[in-house]
């Protein structure tokens, strides 16, 4: 064996010896040459009759063989083999199995390779390595998995089937790989199975918890198929068909939503009594039944033991149902996966399975009368959470909230809340409401993925708490805490630090708890990026998922309507008195915050109208929509300044109320050139903002501040005029031009056409759809993650040098006095891991 590996972990093998002694020798002793460097290999005898155990340790002196007093079956003695190992990868191999070359290292280095694999599933072929006992997973309707191309020879599968690495449903027992802390977490194997199943039943979970599930065909095992189960059954004892059948419906119980259940679980009652009435080839005819009363009623009627097994595995399900009622429980309150997200695993969910002709014409019945192919592809249940105000004149959250909804319910069941009251929203092809704190629960509950913004967590303390588990995607293309830096610049000192230090711990509880985040450009992606390393999220794990980030972390901008604009009433041109039809229009189409700089536009206004008397700026709206978002001085500064210029109600308007968002397209069609003009300050450097998009969308030339996101796409794509902070002789010239210029025109609104197409909501929001799609804990949150790793502790001379360099760092740091409050902290440490450990 080659020299242990610190780097390596440690695999702990589980193998369960029960009446084939001769046989778990051969796989121990294999077991004992094989080519990786750290094994623990460990022998469950499961209460074998004879000298088995005694057998197995003088044959194979290196393996500990732990014996239980009674017949655990293949789950409980896996379980038990569990318990007594070490090793943070834990593989299973059947006893009448062997590894081949690479078995373990080929495992290993995907569990080390990618931390969203729970577990591994080994290629497995048959002793001679010419036909296939496990190369895929699948899984029926009615719950039963099976090993897809079992059986057949090696040379008939197909190359794409074998050869590949997939994620699949479940691994097979008989051959695979699981993380320790993952299998702890999820309870083990469920013992209630005895044998058969045990294994789909602990991949569909891993699957259900967000894990994946890898084969991976360059970890080979050779197994001789059922060489234990021939020792202990008869091919006619039905003792493996009441097995299977009772097994089944138990898995099929545990692990399939309300929804899809309801549906199936009766079919596949039904289903399981035609199957065995099938195999022993009886039905109705045999019993007379709905003939007149005579001698054949009571005459008997021989019924063989596999029909016998079947039905008598439906009684026990039912006797087993309290029990699994509570581990169905448990399992449906994990869950972060839906039963459509797991159908590609199940490959061909419609299989029937058995080759039955009476068996054959009630399951193609069934799957009709009941409807399970829908019941298989339900949608995901999405919702969409935001704190703004959902109404006709909707502000910049709230747009984007409505969109994302739109685009997503193509493809899911999506619903719209929003904690603001509801007053008049536009119509949509989802339902949209309103809620209170205590009425989040039940859209928490309902929903399979959450989507949230802004304070919209700390008013669902449930998706931190009870409903930790669930999928939550965190919009963070709002920067509150530096917007709250320009905003709150009139409020006391004390109340200032106390506004910032609560937004960006509602912040830190979002980049904490999300899966999945959005920002709105790559300078933003920049800045969020610190924030998770600040907050510990950029762990070696997550990392070690995704180099990039990118799956974490995606660039999702505010976008704009798919369909370019059309008029559908008057304008800005009708609404204004003093804007005439021929006038030059400048249209402010957003709100008015601290954080912009519309005074340097307002004094640009008066040099231009000094030139050009049909100059006209109009700014769309100056009450926000959210009654909680209080007016700022900066409104009231611009109104002030454009009075005191002589300017309001001729060259400068003001429309008060904001324009309805279904109605903006006639006022954006109405304007010649498109306005932002802002301060040079971190919160220009990281916004996006959001409702000057509208200027591609209607064509409009545009005329910025630099300094953000968008002033550098205006730079870059010729869509306008980027011009310097607080330059208000620069600002009237970019206006000039954009305005009077007519071929400067001309060529902006061509490059805005072109680059328009990229911002449509359907294009920006693709991540979002793709995750959704597709969606999983982020991989530092998946449940019983742990380390494949750890440092081996420091023991003896090792310690002893380790404290002694300490004690000399302590003494050249500070002296006695640094020493002494070193050692105090240690002691502490120490006396507080004692109390917890008592």
């Amino acid at each position: 064996m080659a020299t242990p590996d610190p780097v390596r972990p440690l695999v702990s093998v589980i193998v369960v010896n029960y009446r084939g002694a001769d046989d778990t020798i051969t796989c121990l002793r294999a077991l004992a040459q094989h080519d990786y460097p750290r094994l623990e290999i460990i022998c469950v005898d499961n209460a074998s009759p004879g000298d088995d155990a005694a057998r197995i340790r003088a044959a194979v002196p290196g393996v500990r063989v732990v014996e239980s007093g009674r017949n655990l079956g293949f789950a409980g003695g896996c379980n038990l083999g569990a318990r007594e190992a070490t090793g943070t990868v834990l593989a299973f191999l059947n006893n009448d199995a062997r590894p081949g070359a690479g078995w373990a290292e080929a495992a290993v280095s995907v569990l080390r390779a990618e931390p969203t694999v729970a577990a591994v599933a080994s290629k497995v072929l048959d002793w001679e390595r010419t036909g296939t006992d496990f190369v895929d997973a699948g899984l029926t309707w009615f719950g039963m998995g099976y090993k897809r191309h079992a059986g057949s020879p090696l040379a008939d599968v197909p190359a794409a089937e074998h050869e590949t690495a997939k994620d699949v449903l479940f691994a097979t027992g008989s051959a695979m790989f699981v993380r320790a802390s993952v299998f702890a977490e999820l309870g083990g194997f469920d013992e209630r199975f005895f044998m058969f199943y045990e294994d789909v039943d602990l991949g569909w979970r891993l699957n259900l918890r967000g894990w994946r599930v890898r084969y991976v065909p360059e970890s080979v095992a050779y197994h001789r198929h059922h060489g234990t189960m021939s020792t202990v059954d008869t091919p006619d004892s039905g003792r493996e068909t009441f097995l299977l059948e009772r097994n089944a419906l138990c898995a099929l119980y545990k692990n399939l939503s309300d929804e899809t259940l309801a549906t199936a679980l009766p079919a596949a009652l039904a289903l399981a009594v035609r199957r065995a009435t099938a195999r022993g080839e009886l039905d109705a005819t045999q019993l007379d039944l709905g003939r007149d009363a005579g001698p054949a009623e009571t005459a008997p009627v021989p019924v063989p033991r596999g029909a016998l097994a079947g039905v008598l595995a439906i009684d026990q399900f039912v006797e087993l149902l309290p029990a699994l009622a509570e581990a169905r429980a448990a399992e449906q309150a994990a869950r972060v996966r839906t039963d459509a997200d797991l159908l590609p695993l199940l490959r061909n969910a419609l299989e029937p399975a058995y080759p039955l002709p009476r068996y054959l014409a009630a399951h193609d019945i069934l799957v009709e009368a009941f409807g399970i192919e829908q019941a298989f592809g339900r949608r995901r249940k999405v919702l969409v959470l935001t704190g703004d105000a959902i109404t006709e004149r909707m502000a910049g959250p709230a747009i984007r909230a409505w969109n994302i909804a739109e685009v997503l319910s193509g493809e899911h069941d999506v619903r719209l809340v929003t904690v603001n009251p509801l007053a008049d929203p536009p119509p949509a092809p989802f339902p949209v409401s309103a809620a209170r704190r205590r009425d989040l629960t039940e859209p928490v509950e309902w929903a399979d993925i959450v989507i949230l913004q802004g304070h919209v967590l700390e008013m669902a303390p449930a998706l931190k708490a009870e409903h930790a588990h669930k999928i939550v995607v965190c919009d963070l293309y709002d920067p509150m805490h530096l917007e709250l830096l320009e905003q709150g610049k009139d409020a006391p000192d004390d109340r200032r630090a106390a506004d910032l230090d609560g937004v960006t711990r509602v912040l830190d509880a979002q980049l904490q708890r999300g899966d999945f985040f959005l920002c709105a450009s790559e300078r933003q992606r920049h800045l969020w990026l610190g924030h998770l390393a600040a907050n510990g999220r950029l762990t070696p794990r997550l990392y070690d998922a995704d180099p990039t980030t990118r799956s974490l972390l995606s660039v999702v901008p505010f976008g704009l309507p798919a369909r370019p604009p059309e008029r559908t009433g008057p304008g800005l041109r009708a609404a204004l008195d003093g804007v005439g039809e021929h006038d030059r229009v400048v249209l402010w189409a957003g709100g008015v915050y601290s954080w912009f700089d519309p005074l340097t536009l307002v004094r640009a206004i008066e040099r231009l109208s000094m030139r050009h008397h049909d100059v006209r700026l109009v700014f769309l709206g100056m009450k926000h929509p959210n009654p909680e978002v209080a007016e700022m001085d900066i409104g009231t500064r611009t109104i002030r300044l454009a009075d005191a210029l002589g300017l309001t109600g001729k060259h400068v308007f003001f429309n008060e109320q904001w324009v309805p968002y279904g109605e903006r397209q006639n006022w954006l069609l109405d304007a010649d050139c498109g306005v932002t003009t802002h301060f040079e300050h971190i919160e220009t450097t990281f916004a996006f903002r959001t409702r000057v998009l509208d200027y591609l969308w209607a064509g409009l030339p545009i005329v910025t501040t630099d300094g953000d996101a968008f002033a550098d796409l205006v730079r870059e794509e010729g869509l306008g005029v980027v011009v310097p902070a607080e330059d208000d002789e620069a600002l009237a010239e970019a206006l000039e031009r954009s305005l009077y210029d007519t071929e400067f025109a001309t060529a902006c609104r061509e490059r805005i056409a072109v680059v328009a197409q990229r911002y449509t909501w359907p294009s920006v929001l693709e991540p979002l759809v793709r995750f959704c799609r597709d969606p999983r804990p982020a991989a530092d949150r998946l449940p019983g993650a742990g380390d494949l790793t750890p440092s081996e502790p420091l023991r003896g001379a090792q310690l002893v040098r380790r404290d002694l360099a300490l004690v000399k760092e302590y003494l050249a740091d500070g002296g006695p006095v640094e020493l002494a409050r070193r050692a105090g902290g240690r002691l502490r440490k120490l006396a507080r891991r004692g109390l917890r450990r008592g």
